[in-house]
């Protein structure tokens, strides 16, 4: 996979040795001295990515599919309760009947139109819809406030906006004053709410958006849309997303037609053996106004393989279970819920010994088959029990086909990485952000390393600067910020981009993240604290629900954690303290000490130094809707410190 490049310090080149299609640096002499290398590596790149014509672009892979495998399934949606094939030209002429209707309504080339609404069907289809008439799709998230979603459709200087639901139509209108170049506004669901509030500008006065887009286009002949298609190419502009903005304005990140392509070809290099046209499917449920969904939509395309949009997390089980995907996405978060979730059933039913024995062993299971000798013989045995008794039944929640899944977004963790490949369930951890079009690194299905994100995707390098900043090179990575050359030119290193994150490369050239840059607290004794690896390990355990470190300038680590809501009735329940109320439980002894527990594991990967020594549990609720997390769950550690001001204090006032 690529060259790999030696941390600097020694003296003269390294001597080098190929090695699985890799370049790595070997032991050298100096001055007649035997000097071992260094295993930290300064720099890797993926092997070279393998040319494909571009086209038109990315509609370029819906017009492939439709005259290769016309009859094959590339998209199922949902109606009425059932799941419905939609083969590869049905797609493309829905497709085209929608561009269409978006020309006869004024979008031109270069146009941005606004996506506002979960993850569904009517995305994938616009999305393309609009490449294929040659717009930019500006994708906004549905929980966004009237100020949010008014700063992305101003700045973008979006012509047009699909909302999903009269609640979202509803927030639009309210600054369409601020709007001036807002010309157009459709909505998915014209008669539907979102619990926002009705729309009393122009209700029920059209019809559904992909309705009124097909009857508008139906004079446009095929010549028109043709010409539009035309001019898109791998330079065009793809889609303007907005980072998520954990600290001021979000910026918009211009990313290409090219850029998708070669992400996506990359992943597919590296992942091919789950990407089996005709057996393998996906269900996207992740919010498509993240640039992670857009690009497994755009996997799934190229692949092709069926793509499934699920919009409402809360019945993701049951949707699981009712498409069975062979490929699972998600962020640790949802992996944490399944296997916290599992374990509270097997405990309210009397069976939680045998659930953390069957635990335990998939995680002892796991860390064996990275040994040489792999799992002993009785490790073996125990391990084929819990799979009759455990380990099928939690697969099956997840759907019961898949047997890997692809986690990105923030760390999963060793513990959890062990377990799931343990009960035959491996989550490929992956790395990248929205600059990037998502992934640069993913663990390969032959040879994934926990506890690490993989290594770079092909024709993509990583390098580890002087002070530890992880830095991202390859054709896959963003324009730049729309309307924002400053930032753009402080984002950049030449044509390598500053991700911010902090991480080293191993001796094989995986990339292990130890924190983010801006991040790094500085005890008041000068030991430098990454919070992530901390805030990961308090965060494992069920009752927690968000962490934040503290201790920029202190005399030692702090904490501030909130509880889980869900889980925190279940767990009182189990010891007899139902009755109390929630305020109550935040001060009983016994949520301290289990809170404690949280903590000890936290500090457990850490040094002494590092560790927190006092925490506080604070009885609220970190969302988006509180200010306090960004539309893609990141923490605002700033408007955290800011708000919990007092109760930081706290930490340190005696």
């Amino acid at each position: 996979m690529g060259n790999v490049q030696a941390a600097p310090g020694s003296v003269g080149p390294p001597s080098t040795a190929a090695d699985g299609g890799r370049t790595v640096t070997a032991p050298r002499r100096v001055r007649g001295a035997f000097v071992p290398q260094s295993t930290a590596l300064r720099e890797s790149s993926g092997p070279a990515l393998r040319d494909a014509p571009d086209g038109n672009g990315l509609p370029g892979l819906i017009d492939a599919n439709a005259a290769r495998l016309p009859a094959e399934a590339v998209v199922a949606r949902k109606r009425n309760g059932r799941w419905e094939n939609v083969t590869a030209s049905a797609f493309r002429d829905e497709i085209r009947a929608v561009a269409k209707g978006l020309i006869a309504s004024g979008i031109r080339p270069g146009d941005r139109v606004a996506l506002m609404s979960r993850t569904r069907y009517e995305w994938t289809l616009l999305d393309f819809a609009l490449w294929y008439a040659g717009a930019v799709p500006v994708p906004i998230y549905e929980t966004s406030s009237a100020e949010q979603a008014a700063w992305i459709l101003a700045d973008s200087g979006a012509v047009g906006v699909v909302t999903e639901n009269t609640g979202h139509r509803a927030l639009v209108e309210s600054v369409r004053d601020r709007l001036p170049d807002l010309r157009r506004h459709w909505t998915l669901e014209p008669e539907a709410g979102n619990g926002a509030g009705g729309d009393a500008a122009g209700r029920g006065t059209e019809p559904p958006a992909v309705e009124a887009l097909v009857r508008a286009g139906g004079e446009v002949g095929d010549a028109v849309l043709d010409r539009a298609l035309a001019t898109v190419g791998p330079d065009t502009p793809a889609t303007i997303i907005y980072t998520s903005g954990t600290t001021g304005r979000p910026k918009g990140c211009v990313l290409t037609h090219g850029a998708f392509l070669a992400d996506a070809r990359g992943v597919v290099q590296v992942l091919g053996p789950l990407f089996r046209t005709g057996e393998s499917s996906v269900l996207l449920f992740l919010p498509l106004a993240h640039v992670f969904a857009r690009l497994v939509q755009v996997v799934a395309v190229l692949t092709p393989i069926t793509l499934g949009h699920a919009p409402d997390v809360k019945t993701l089980t049951d949707e699981l279970a009712s498409f069975r995907p062979t490929i699972v996405l998600g962020v640790p978060r949802v992996f944490e819920k399944v296997y916290n979730s599992a374990r509270t059933k097997a405990r309210e039913a009397g069976k939680g010994r045998i659930f953390d024995a069957a635990a335990a062993t998939a995680v002892a299971h796991s860390r064996a088959l990275d040994t040489p000798g792999g799992p002993g013989p009785g490790l073996r045995l125990r391990h084929a029990l819990f799979d009759r008794l455990v380990y099928r039944r939690l697969r099956a929640v997840l759907g019961g086909r898949a047997t890997h899944a692809i986690s990105g977004g923030a760390a999963l963790g060793d513990r959890l990485g062990h377990f799931y490949r343990g009960i035959g369930f491996t989550v490929l951890e992956g790395y990248g952000l929205t600059e990037s079009c998502a992934p640069t690194a993913v663990n390969p299905v032959d040879a994934p390393r926990i506890g690490t994100v993989g290594r770079p995707l092909p024709g993509t390098s990583v390098r580890i600067a002087e002070d530890g900043e992880v830095l991202l090179r390859g054709p896959h990575l963003f324009r730049g910020y729309w309307n924002n050359d400053a930032a753009t030119a402080e984002a950049m290193t030449g044509d390598w981009y500053r991700t911010g994150d902090l991480g080293e490369l191993d001796a094989d050239g995986y990339l292990r993240l130890t924190g983010r840059k801006k991040e790094i607290l500085v005890t008041a004794g000068g030991k430098n604290v990454a919070p992530a690896v901390i805030e990961d390990g308090i965060r494992a355990h069920p009752l927690v629900a968000e962490c934040m470190v503290v201790g920029d300038g202190r005399p030692f680590v702090g904490a501030l954690i909130t509880v889980d809501e869900e889980f925190l009735p279940r767990w009182a329940a189990e010891r007899g303290l139902e009755g109390l109320t929630e305020a109550e439980l935040l001060e009983h002894p016994e949520l301290r000490a289990e809170l404690q527990r949280a903590v000890d594991r936290g500090n457990a990967a850490v040094s002494r130094a590092e560790s927190v020594r006092r925490f506080h549990v604070l009885d609220h609720r970190f969302s988006e809707e509180s200010g306090h997390l960004t539309p893609s769950m990141k923490l605002k550690r700033h408007v955290v410190a800011r708000d919990f001001s007092d109760e930081i204090e706290a930490l340190y006032s005696s």
